[in-house]
């Protein structure tokens, strides 16, 4: 299929002025998602977390070649701040991301 410009690569949900989700085009390069994995990889190390393991099963099946697909991400901790009113994320989370 053609690339068109009436068609949006990327989408948003809002709710009373939260983003909740992220839509996007999955990335289906084997190198690109090696090259993304590893720019990952190097800022956990510099932020002084532990590395991962890459998902070489992953990698090999985008090798193989998958189908165009897409995906939504969904904030269930910015859902719950919604549905409960909640101003403050930190109040909704199990842990903050400032804890190690």
């Amino acid at each position: 299929a053609r690339a068109s410009d009436a068609v949006a690569q990327r989408s948003e949900l809002f709710i009373a002025g939260m983003e909740l989700a992220d839509g996007f085009p999955s990335l289906l390069d084997a190198d690109q998602q090696r090259a993304t994995f590893a720019e990952q990889l190097e800022d956990r190390r510099a932020a002084g977390l532990p590395g991962v393991d890459l998902d070489e099963r992953y990698l090999a099946a985008l090798d193989g070649g998958l189908p165009k697909s897409a995906g939504m991400a969904l904030g269930v901790d910015r859902l719950v701040m919604v549905l409960t009113g909640c101003d403050d994320i930190r109040d909704v989370q199990t842990f903050g991301w400032d804890e190690r």
